[in-house]
């Protein structure tokens, strides 16, 4: 039923492409405001994006449904204000049914705002204070519906590890069944995923914590810092001021280089605690959340040459269980996307992650993955885009598919 919802929407969209693009120009018009000499400008822009997944259960990465299917739809809001030269201020809010697919009942979230200072129109410094993506890797730059070559995050962003943030494993045994894996003595921890919303990615998703950044740019080099309330691997319900915990700040940057138009090259690193702070009363006598640090360093890549683009990044995070030792995972994807005509692109993305032993075993289930996507843009405004995903991961699951259909109407 869902997915003939999705292509209800998407050939009625498509029947009436010329009096729907008219309509949908006109609101952009609306929208758009200029006051005092156009020294004051505000935008008022969004998107409807409906979503449909098919997959083998247990739903893989941060899509949370008992079911083989979900029928996934989501508004956002994205409010753009800029004073003069030097000021700008954004906001980004959402209904849906969670920040993450999910079957829950829906929510209205404020997911973004943040104020940005600019002294120099050279871009040579920044200053922006409030709650907004993570600055580390590249990813997070491209990821909204409409510039994402694909519906689901790179592996880094959202494949669950066995950690969790609201205690710390007791032993490595422990730590072994939160990720599924074998015990080194015979016992193996099945696919008993009802712990799924315990556990933690490297980075969750474009990790919209609060906090502040300073950035900008310098000839070729680009640079970048910020100050934030949690760690990368922090989970959406943690992002927000309110939920802070200051005394244990995650701390990130980023070094770019871009020779040229067509190349560039990011190194980014960051330090935070992964627990909550709910979990001290779970640690072991004589450590706090300090000692249970997650440290992330991060490598990016882009190109861009006439029809194609490239993009990749590599993830080396340690988070630190001074118990047992350091839980070490490595993961990477390339993707490439290629225009075929101005309205049609097709890309692939390559997915690795690997986990190193404790106690002889590796405390992670490794993981292969490959995604296809195609898209087709009806107008400047609407956009279907289709995606297959085969995944191989260590233990008893192996080889498992999804399939997943986006159509985008943007405003």
């Amino acid at each position: 039923m869902s997915i003939l919802r999705v292509g209800a929407l998407s050939f009625f969209a498509v029947a009436g492409t010329g009096a729907a693009e008219d309509f949908l120009d006109r609101v952009d018009q609306a929208l758009t405001i200029s006051a005092f000499d156009d020294q004051v400008r505000a935008r008022l822009s969004g998107s409807l994006d409906l979503e449909f997944y098919h997959f083998d259960s247990p739903a893989p990465g941060l899509i949370f449904s008992p079911d083989h299917s979900l029928f996934n739809p989501r508004l956002t809001l994205f409010l753009d204000v800029q004073l003069g030269s030097k000021i700008y201020a954004f906001a980004q809010a959402r209904a849906d049914r969670g920040f993450d697919p999910s079957d829950q009942d829906a929510e209205v979230r404020l997911d973004e705002y943040a104020l940005r200072i600019t002294p120099w129109e050279d871009g040579r410094f920044n200053f922006q204070i409030g709650q907004f993506a993570t600055i580390v890797g590249n990813w997070a730059t491209r990821h909204g519906s409409w510039e994402n070559p694909f519906i689901t995050a790179p592996l880094p962003y959202e494949n669950l590890t066995g950690i969790w943030d609201s205690a710390p494993p007791v032993s490595s045994r422990e730590l072994f069944s939160w990720s599924h894996v074998s015990d080194g003595r015979g016992g193996f921890f099945g696919d008993d995923y009802s712990d799924k919303n315990l556990r933690q990615p490297i980075v969750w998703g474009p990790a919209y914590t609060s906090g502040f950044s300073v950035s900008g740019r310098i000839g070729k080099f680009e640079y970048a810092a910020d100050f934030k309330n949690s760690a990368l691997s922090s989970r959406p319900e943690y992002w927000g001021a309110q939920d802070a915990q200051w005394q244990h700040p995650a701390i990130s940057a980023r070094v770019g280089f871009r020779p040229n138009q067509m190349w560039s090259f990011g190194v980014s690193g960051s330090v935070g605690t992964y627990l909550d702070h709910d979990a001290k009363e779970f640690l072991p006598p004589g450590y706090g959340l300090r000692d249970h640090r997650q440290i992330v360093i991060a490598q990016d890549f882009s190109f861009a040459w006439h029809q194609w683009q490239v993009w990749a990044e590599y993830y080396a995070a340690r988070f630190e269980i001074p118990t047992i030792g350091d839980a070490d995972t490595l993961a990477y994807y390339i993707e490439a996307k290629y225009k075929l005509t101005p309205q049609l692109f097709g890309a692939l993305r390559w997915n690795q992650q690997f986990y190193n032993r404790i106690d002889g075993q590796r405390w992670g289930r490794e993981m292969r993955r490959i995604d296809a996507s195609a898209a087709f843009r009806f107008t400047p405004h609407t956009q279907l885009k289709l995606q297959y995903t085969l995944e191989d991961e260590e233990g008893p699951r192996g080889l498992s598919h999804g399939v997943a259909a986006q159509f985008t109407i943007r405003f």
